[in-house]
């Protein structure tokens, strides 16, 4: 299977898995417990039948979309995701070069693989960093300064990662960060010998976003849920979320907000934004998916802050489904991840090539010309 035979996520995703050791591609495929919440992520859009209109004169669209203050040439963000270098030796480069070819959003993690200064010095897109909330609050700070003196465009604080999630296909495979080469895992990555000899000749793997402040995970391997459930903050709570608003100062989201409760109070303390998220279905298995919630979300707060639906997306027809639900955008992690392990920055583009054309073919098809018209009577529920 080579790139040109990627016509969809699910391509990029069989490719992915052909190029991975077995570890590092359960890490990016696999979720909490019996992964319900993950596949309904996505089945959820099922449930919705989008109700085109006819003879609108479609020969230009616009599909661009204003997002916490900066343009977005689509109604899509690319997640802030971990480890990507041990993906693809490109990894958030490539990320952040696409974003900014296609003129999107997009994110990097506290666990990212390259520096928030070179992010920041390396491309002019809009740009989100994703904060978690560790025990060592010089370390939260200092990521917090780093931002602010690298003129990220937002923070978007994760709220749903005080423990791990059990992840039961890396609790087998023994995955860790930095990837530990054991007897049990020696011959998935000797029978990868491209991904073998980057991981091990190219640029040394490190978080220095945290290296300043702990070892543990970039000197120190360690699997994800135990750097979670050692390193992170469970006592985070609402007056943490607002004083580490006013830390930074600038547009602020939160990041894994399901109820109306919460989003409620998210606007209470202030944020610009909430990503309904599950975490991929990392955490929470058996939780509903962010497309399932949104509506009651809307209803709640729609037109008080920014809602971005988080998770599953596919295809352009699920941007446009969350988008007539009542979503001010749409934002995934997956979708791009299989094309970043498949084929670094191009495989990135071309997955974002596939969705803005799938997102521009709806649109026509539905007899609308830009987005603000994706509204909810062009929503059927099932």
């Amino acid at each position: 299977m080579r790139l040109t035979d990627c016509h969809n996520i699910a391509d990029f995703r069989k490719l992915a898995q052909q190029r991975l050791p077995w570890p590092v591609f359960d890490y990016i495929d696999g979720a909490a417990d019996d992964e319900i919440t993950k596949l309904r992520n996505t089945a959820a859009f099922d449930d919705a039948d989008l109700v085109p209109d006819v003879l609108a004169g479609v020969a230009e669209i616009d599909t661009s979309v204003t997002i916490m203050g900066r343009r977005s040439a689509l109604p899509l963000i690319l997640s802030p995701t971990a480890l990507q270098r041990v993906f693809h030796w490109q990894g958030e480069r490539a990320v952040a070069k696409a974003a900014e070819k296609f003129g999107l959003w997009f994110g990097i993690s506290s666990l990212a693989t390259v520096s928030i200064e070179e992010i920041g010095a390396l491309v002019s897109t809009p740009k989100m960093f994703q904060l978690y909330v560790h025990k060592d609050k010089g370390l939260n700070a200092s990521m917090i300064q780093r931002c602010q003196a690298a003129k990220f465009d937002a923070i978007a604080l994760t709220v749903d990662t005080i423990v791990s999630g059990k992840r039961e296909r890396c609790a087998r495979s023994g995955f860790t960060s930095p990837p530990r080469f054991t007897p049990s895992s020696a011959l998935s990555y000797a029978a990868k010998p491209r991904w073998a000899l980057d991981y091990l000749l190219r640029e040394k793997f490190a978080l220095p976003n945290l290296d300043t402040h702990v070892s543990t995970g970039s000197g120190e391997a360690v699997s994800i849920a135990g750097y979670f459930n050692t390193m992170l903050d469970s006592s985070m709570t609402w007056q943490t979320a607002e004083q580490i608003r006013n830390e930074w100062g600038g547009t602020f989201c939160l990041k894994g907000v399901m109820s109306a409760a919460d989003a409620r109070r998210a606007v209470e303390i202030g944020a610009d934004a909430i990503m309904i998220s599950n975490h991929g279905g990392r955490q929470l298995d058996g939780s509903r998916s962010p497309f399932d919630q949104v509506r009651e979300i809307v209803d709640a707060v729609g037109g008080e802050i920014e809602i971005i639906c988080d998770g599953g997306i596919r295809r352009g027809t699920h941007v446009l489904k969350a988008l007539c639900a009542g979503a001010d955008c749409a934002s995934g992690g997956r979708l791009y991840l299989y094309a970043l392990a498949a084929a670094g920055q191009e495989g990135v583009e071309r997955a974002i090539a596939l969705l803005k054309d799938e997102i521009e073919r709806g649109m026509r098809l539905m007899g609308v010309t830009s987005v603000n018209q994706l509204t909810e009577d062009r929503l059927r529920w099932r």
